[in-house]
């Protein structure tokens, strides 16, 4: 049986505690703010930045994993005779993907399956998690890497915000997208399409986005033995309210807390689910 080694970023936000169960590599995105450098997830947490944003009026940048540091964990786990199954966020969001795909061709070898997961967040975290699992039953890289891209196109999310400033700020939402997001009591509805932010929707007030997301998730249909992943970020307004849903409807679910690269561009008091529909 092939030695696989599954590596994703950090954007996957995937809780530690499943990253630990399937040993899966992460490499960290960067978190630039003023001069100061730091890895997501390693050196500072999404409460940290948090508060660092909340008491400055400089907004910080993000910045993806580069070739080199791909090349060298590709080559460690290659040395040890691994074959390496990598997964990152969209290219449309960030160029991390490609660093992966530089450092693969620099590698020359068949061993290493790039994929483009156009999607981030949990989203990623669930295609992540999908190789892992096929990796346990045994199955190899290729038998993977089909799977996983078989799955892409049906990874479906509905997220509310309360805020759209830093989408706009970071530049992954148009101003004019982001107008809505100042409106009293609206609830923006934001989704991953084809590996980008979109606003698919408004709602007025906690209680119509709760039972929008739920809906959703009827109307599109749970893909079975997937979990739903429940993402958020700094949000007291309709976490609880969501977990009670999911829990009664007796729709098995992982808890993922936003990690401080997508947290820099999400902004605070976000809250949805990502989930594989069926096909």
């Amino acid at each position: 049986m092939e030695k696989v080694k599954i590596i994703t970023d950090s954007t996957s936000d995937l809780p530690k505690e499943i990253v630990k169960k399937y040993d899966i590599e992460v490499l960290p995105l960067l978190v630039n703010f003023g001069e100061d450098t730091y890895a997501d997830g390693i050196n500072i947490n999404i409460k940290t930045l948090l508060e660092k944003m909340d008491n400055s009026e400089e907004f910080p940048g993000t910045a993806q994993v580069n070739p080199q540091r791909f090349l060298d964990c590709y080559k460690r786990y290659l040395d040890d005779g691994y074959k390496i199954i990598s997964i990152h966020l969209s290219s449309k969001m960030s160029g991390t993907y490609q660093s992966a795909c530089i450092a693969r061709d620099t590698l020359e070898t068949d061993c290493i399956k790039v994929i483009d997961s156009l999607n981030v967040t949990s989203g990623l975290g669930l295609l992540v998690l999908k190789a892992a699992r096929l990796k346990e039953k045994g199955s190899n890289i290729a038998e993977i890497e089909e799977e996983i891209i078989k799955a892409i196109p049906h990874i479906r999310s509905v997220l509310a915000f309360a805020y759209l400033n830093n989408l706009v700020k970071g530049g992954r939402l148009s101003k004019t997208a982001g107008v809505i997001g100042n409106v009293l009591g609206i609830k923006p509805i934001l989704a991953v399409d084809k590996g980008e932010m979109v606003v698919i929707d408004k709602v007025r007030g906690s209680k119509k986005a709760i039972r929008y997301i739920m809906e959703y998730l009827d109307k599109a249909g749970i893909k079975e033995n997937e979990p739903v992943a429940l993402a958020h970020i700094a949000n007291k307004d309709i976490l609880s309210s969501l977990r009670e849903n999911l829990r009664e409807k007796g729709i098995p679910f992982i808890e993922c807390e936003v990690g401080c690269v997508v947290g820099v561009h999400a902004g605070k008091d976000a809250c949805g689910v990502f989930f594989i529909e069926n096909y």
